[in-house]
């Protein structure tokens, strides 16, 4: 019995992504790691009524988003893809409104999160079906994002609502 010592051969051609699908990931990949970031920034920096249950919904945030985060850049390594979420491009290239450096009430925290969050659900909501025409399993990773952070996103914002009075102006 002889054994093959050709090198193995592919049976389908590998996937890769385009720059475009590269691009749109990582914008989504840059906005998530800056709500990881703000999210932490309003844990260590609210102050106020509620503040525990919002410090614990904080917590929560950024627990997922920086599982998303590496979600996503794990899934543009497997389309042959470089994830770029270094600090200069964060700050460079996030769609997310700023956090603010002091400490922040637990009623503005509200707002100026849930913007945030409703900033990345933005970014996957437009890059999704540019995304789903080239890799419906890539964009099947975005519904998954956007479900769960706009389930948080809702969580969070009834901190501040008024029964009967619908969406707030800030998300408008």
């Amino acid at each position: 019995m002889t054994q093959d010592t050709q090198t193995p051969t592919r049976s389908a051609r590998v996937f890769t992504g385009s720059e475009t699908l590269g691009t749109n990931m990582n914008q989504l990949l840059v906005d998530l790691t800056d709500l990881h970031i703000q999210g932490k920034q309003a844990h260590w920096n609210v102050v106020g009524k509620n503040f525990r249950d919002l410090h614990l919904q904080l917590d929560e945030l950024v627990d997922a988003a920086r599982e998303f985060s590496d979600d996503v850049a794990e899934r543009m390594r497997a389309l042959y893809l470089v994830p770029d979420a270094r600090a200069v491009t964060i700050a460079n290239t996030s769609t997310l409104p700023p956090f603010p450096a002091e400490e922040v009430s637990t009623t503005e925290t509200v707002d100026l999160i849930t913007s945030s969050v409703y900033a990345v659900t933005s970014t996957g909501r437009r890059i999704h079906d540019a995304t789903d025409a080239e890799d419906p399993t890539t964009a099947d990773l975005i519904h998954g994002i956007l479900e769960r952070l706009e389930q948080l996103a809702w969580m969070i914002d009834a901190e501040n609502r008024v029964p009967g009075e619908g969406v707030r102006s800030i998300h408008a």
